[in-house]
């Protein structure tokens, strides 16, 4: 997962709404959201080190992650950090903070969205430091919570221009929002430690590159009555879309 966009308590119909996009080599095997039997959770799944990027489980726990890109980047061969999103959804506990913390140097750098949909907190790694989620607009991408990147800032203001239009919310339009390729302009262009080249390519919120780009758009909404709807697109290297689903989260678990 590259880049997030979450409103809450933004929309008067629905107080969660998460946009979400993964990039990721195209190369690499991943089989779309589905239920996990036995572990009964609703996520997508990296075939290659059996882990996850974003999921929820039955009692509407939420979980996504993002790497983190900081000098210098290593090389050295850590644990999967796919293997947190599952972690954080069989049990969001008191102790999961705690957890993350005593792990952290396991893992390259990482941001992890978790908590229950009425409540989420993003943890970063390299900072080692916890945040509560409140009442906005956030984004969470390859750095830290809230940070100013042109298509962080870019989405988080298409994002609240719809959730502010006063019109029924338009699930197309917030998938309009996340297949946005508009690239920033290259004085602007954050350094990550990657080539310009890379950092221009990557500085759109969709990505399309033959070898590596978007995956899959999930957008969350939960509204006033606790209906909680997951829209779930993959991509082909194009950015074709190849597969859509729909999911009702309380219909998937029973």
């Amino acid at each position: 997962m590259c880049i997030l966009f979450i409103a809450i308590d933004q929309h008067p119909d629905y107080p969660v709404i998460i946009c979400a996009n993964r990039d990721e080599f195209h190369q690499r095997p991943t089989k779309s959201m589905h239920l996990w039997q036995q572990k009964n959770i609703l996520a997508g799944k990296d075939l290659q080190a059996g882990g996850s990027w974003l999921g929820l489980s039955p009692e509407q726990n939420f979980a996504a992650l993002t790497n983190y890109r900081k000098l210098p980047l290593s090389e050295e061969p850590k644990k999967s950090r796919g293997e947190l999103v599952l972690k954080a959804l069989e049990g969001v506990t008191d102790n999961l903070p705690k957890q993350l913390e005593k792990s952290a140097a396991q893992y390259h750098g990482y941001n992890l969205i978790y908590g229950s949909l009425e409540q989420l907190y993003c943890y970063d790694s390299i900072n080692n430091k916890h945040h509560q989620l409140t009442k906005g607009i956030h984004s969470i991408c390859n750095g830290a919570l809230d940070d100013i990147w042109p298509k962080m800032s870019e989405g988080e203001q298409l994002l609240k221009n719809t959730v502010n239009s006063n019109k029924p919310l338009s699930i197309d339009s917030l998938f309009e929002i996340m297949a946005n390729n508009k690239q920033a302009l290259p004085e602007l262009l954050p350094d990550t430690g990657l080539t310009k080249e890379w950092e221009q390519m990557l500085s759109a919120i969709f990505i399309v590159s033959p070898s590596y780009g978007t995956r899959t758009t999930t957008i969350i909404t939960k509204d006033v009555h606790n209906n909680i709807d997951v829209y779930d697109r993959s991509y082909a290297p194009s950015g074709d879309v190849i597969k859509q689903q729909d999911f009702n989260l309380k219909a998937v678990f029973t």
